[in-house]
């Protein structure tokens, strides 16, 4: 689990890094990275629609991309918003390949 400090919580956080951030696209998801001026912490966000699959497999796509979040703390500079909306496909991607895409996508939006 993130910490509370590193999750973004609230609606016009999240609607603020997908019209503003710079967006970076997977083959499972589309990531939205924008440096926040008020934020200190690395903070990062899901959104997993129905079109992704049944609660269960939902479930399943966000812990995968948490755990992918964990990895990515200590990369993503301070005070920078990840917003992650996940794409129908992403449930049938092998984890090595979510992982790399990802983590691959981050460092490109980033630098």
């Amino acid at each position: 689990m993130l910490a509370r400090a590193n999750r973004v919580t609230r609606p016009v956080d999240f609607r603020t890094a997908v019209r503003r951030g710079r967006r970076v696209g997977t083959n499972g998801a589309v990531l939205h990275v924008l440096p926040s001026a008020t934020a200190d912490a690395r903070r990062f966000g899901f959104i997993v629609s129905k079109s992704v699959g049944n609660a269960v497999t939902r479930n399943l796509v966000r812990r995968r991309l948490r755990a992918v979040s964990r990895e990515l703390v200590s990369v993503v500079p301070a005070g920078t918003d990840v917003v992650m909306r996940a794409l129908p496909g992403s449930a049938t991607l092998p984890w090595s390949t979510l992982q790399s895409e990802i983590t691959e996508s981050v460092g490109r939006a980033v630098s």
